[in-house]
């Protein structure tokens, strides 16, 4: 093979590697910002929560959760969530 072409074929392998790198940076980027979003949200959401029932503060997980599945299940709650979501209140 011609030099010049094996230059040229190493040059091309080596802008390969570093579009691949900077791909995968790019990547990390990405999950690290949805991550950090997610975990605002998150706080946001427990604050919220914890304002409108402050009790909620000190329950455990399992406890919290049968809470809000037994608020679920109470008269008139699945028009609410269903009006929630249609009017777009979700964040």
């Amino acid at each position: 093979m011609d030099k010049s072409l094996e230059a040229q074929k190493a040059h091309a392998e080596k802008e390969i590697f570093q579009l691949e790198n900077r791909q995968k940076i790019l990547l990390n980027r990405i999950r690290k910002e949805e991550r950090n979003a997610r975990t605002s949200r998150l706080c946001r959401h427990g604050a919220i929560l914890e304002g409108v029932f402050p009790f909620t503060a000190s329950m455990d997980g399992e406890s919290l959760k049968a809470f809000l599945i037994a608020l679920s299940r109470l008269p008139g709650a699945r028009e609410l969530t269903e009006k929630a979501q249609n009017t777009g209140d979700g964040e």
